[in-house]
């Protein structure tokens, strides 16, 4: 059989709010906001540029289950435009965008494919023959259960057959787990290739066949940094190849800048200048997290002592006139011999955290989960989330509770 070519792309998250963001000027938060939908648009011009055999995309297409009326109409557009390029499109619905949710209907055109709920297999003839795809959608917004079982294994050898699934590698707690698999069960269906969905960080589970996760098109947060985009697939009988197309409009990333021996606060504006200089012309406009380096006692102190939310006005101030836009979400700083700087107030509330338990981090943080509005913006606690909120305080305590204060 020839080989087929086509995109595969998933968790688009069209229309995400960004919760969190703040400060950024009404120009600079009109282009985080729309991001998702620029980065959704350079999608498009690629296929159209390209003309795949198809396109698949694999789950959350929309951030959430109204699925925002702005982020529809662009979608449908996009899809519209494929539609008179006569390219295919076959999609699943995720956890996010689940079909019990309630929103406002656009109609898609003849070539988009839509699984519904339950595990189904749709025919595409290409050029190169036939393409069975095997899917689903998510019916409700939690899928425990592991649907790989309900995918039937592949029986005819001049097909190609492709497997979508919006799930969990079974043991990866990155992400909230949803129809969980082992690389094992997915072997066992003897498919060509394996479109996942679900992880926001670009992998390739297994070479041959090939699963694999494109991560999001866009980054929505420090969490979610480095490049995003889509994969396109060469895919043969023989061989898979995969080519990563980026499209992030925005990049979150983390840009660390070695301190050592600085004296002045002018060295500190002048080396971050340079370092994000450089950055900003590899990468373009991004939303960072600093991180100072290698800071002896006098260089931590000199920091230290400055408020951090003056630190941070003073260096967005410094990096202004950069020909891309680079906004400092947050400042760290990290000393060569932390240790030696803690008060021993200090270092007992380290030690203390240290050896905390998920429920004692429960326990702690129960008033700000049972709060009726800010707790619908909280992630679930979890590993993750207790690792970040470990690693903040730390640095917050370095940072006001030094020997001697």
């Amino acid at each position: 059989m020839e080989s087929i070519r086509f995109i595969h792309t998933a968790d688009l998250h069209l229309g995400s709010p960004f919760i969190g963001m703040k400060d950024l000027q009404k120009e600079q938060w009109k282009q985080l906001k729309d991001s998702t939908l620029a980065a959704f648009d350079r999608l498009i011009q690629y296929a159209l540029k390209t003309h795949p055999d198809f396109v698949c995309i694999v789950g959350d297409i929309y951030d959430g289950e109204d699925r925002n009326i702005r982020a529809q109409a662009r979608f449908q557009k996009g899809m519209q435009q494929l539609s008179e390029k006569n390219i295919p499109v076959v999609i699943c619905f995720g956890n996010h965008d689940h079909l019990s949710g309630k929103w406002t209907r656009f109609e898609l055109p003849q070539n988009v494919y839509v699984f519904d709920e339950t595990v189904s297999q749709f025919t595409l003839n290409t050029a190169a023959g036939p393409v069975i795809f095997t899917g689903f959608s998510y019916g409700k917004r939690h899928v425990s259960e592991s649907m790989v079982e309900h995918y039937p294994v592949a029986q005819s050898l001049d097909s190609y057959h492709i497997g979508l699934l919006h799930g969990s590698l079974e043991g990866d707690a990155t992400h909230a787990v949803y129809a969980p698999f082992k690389k094992e069960q997915l072997l066992s269906k003897q498919y060509d290739y394996w479109a996942l969905g679900h992880i926001h960080k670009r992998q390739e589970l297994y070479l041959e066949p090939a699963m694999v996760y494109p991560g999001n098109i866009q980054g929505r947060h420090l969490k979610e940094s480095g490049e995003k985009g889509f994969y396109e697939v060469t895919l043969s009988k023989v061989t898979t190849q995969l080519e990563f197309i980026p499209t992030s409009v925005v990049q979150f990333d983390q840009v660390v800048v070695s301190g050592k021996g600085i004296f002045h606060m002018n060295e500190v504006i002048e080396l971050c200048q340079k370092q994000l200089s450089l950055f900003s012309e590899t990468v373009g406009t991004a939303i960072i997290e600093l991180v100072l380096t290698e800071l002896d006692q006098d260089s931590f102190g000199l920091l230290a002592e400055v408020p951090e939310s003056e630190l941070l006005e003073m260096l967005r101030e410094s990096v202004e006139e950069l020909d891309c836009f680079v906004w400092i979400q947050a400042i760290h700083l990290q000393q060569t011999d932390e240790d030696a700087e803690l008060s021993p107030l200090g270092a007992t509330l380290i030690d203390t955290m240290a050896s905390w338990e998920t429920d004692d981090w429960k326990v702690v943080l129960q008033d700000l989960y049972r709060h009726p509005k800010s707790s619908r913006f909280l992630e679930p606690v979890e590993k993750q989330t207790i690792r970040e909120l470990q690693l903040a305080a730390v640095q917050k305590i370095r940072r006001t509770m030094q020997v001697g204060e």
